[in-house]
């Protein structure tokens, strides 16, 4: 494989997103999933664009968990980030078998500057040895560094949604998993489906490093979880479920032999 050579606007966007990332004032990230909903986050004002590996995966025609061809994923990253100025992060799941040096040089080819990276198999659910992950995470960083492209690590913590035991047990899985995954070199932790806000205010107190949270109904609001310290909202494939809902109502009303456009 060549060696990694970034060009500087790649570590200049990535230092960027880094620092979005404060916790009590998050950044907010509603997912986009094609270069058209891209433009329109970037439009509303937001700093930066997410992909959703669930929305970008359904638009293309594929069931999540690493079902999407790894050159259609990054096809699309690419997409999306040469449509907006803005920095891109992009979810890549368990990061579709690539080894870390690779993962980083097709992140850097897309124009992405940050990465979602989870600890659990896409394809069974079971969740991965946290020591095992960390050495994962441990190895993109290193390759990152080597490659000088900034690379933003989100590590996703999946113990709300694949762990097992009683809230505290799964609340101490998730600090043990985050805090392994901050001091093997990841920028922030994305305890995914955590939505009490006793853990989450645990979670952005104790893990010692940012958190991501969830947005999803009956998660408390931005501005509620900029005050239990996180740092990241993440939108997920809401906006695009929303999105296709809206779509569908629209086409039954077609269908119908009515007017499908609201009142202006």
């Amino acid at each position: 494989m060549a060696q990694i050579h970034a060009k500087p606007e790649i570590g200049e966007k990535a230092a960027a997103l880094r620092a979005l990332h404060v916790p009590g004032d998050p950044l907010v990230l509603p997912n986009a999933w094609d270069a058209a909903s891209a433009r329109a986050v970037e439009a509303a004002g937001f700093p930066a664009v997410a992909t959703g590996s669930a929305s970008v995966a359904a638009a293309l025609g594929y069931e999540d968990g690493q079902d999407t061809p790894t050159d259609e994923m990054f096809a699309a990253v690419t997409r999306i980030a040469r449509a907006v100025a803005v920095p891109v992060t992009a979810d890549v799941e368990r990061g579709y078998g690539l080894k870390p040096a690779e993962l980083v040089e097709r992140l850097a080819a897309a124009g992405a500057v940050g990465c979602n990276l989870e600890d659990s198999d896409p394809a069974t659910g079971a969740m991965i040895d946290p020591d095992e992950q960390a050495d994962f995470v441990a190895a993109v960083r290193a390759a990152a560094d080597e490659a000088g492209t900034g690379l933003v690590i989100n590590a996703r913590v999946d113990t709300y949604i694949h762990g097992s035991g009683t809230p505290g047990e799964r609340l101490a899985d998730a600090l043990d998993r985050g805090g392994r995954y901050l001091t093997a070199g990841a920028d922030c932790v994305y305890p995914i489906l955590a939505g009490d806000p006793e853990v989450i205010a645990t979670l952005a107190r104790e893990l010692g490093g940012p958190i991501n949270v969830l947005s999803r109904p009956g998660v408390p609001a931005v501005r509620d979880l900029a005050a239990l310290g996180v740092a990241r909202v993440s939108f997920g494939p809401g906006i695009h479920r929303a999105a296709q809902a809206f779509t569908a109502r629209m086409l039954d009303t077609i269908a119908r032999g009515d007017d499908p456009f609201p009142p202006a």
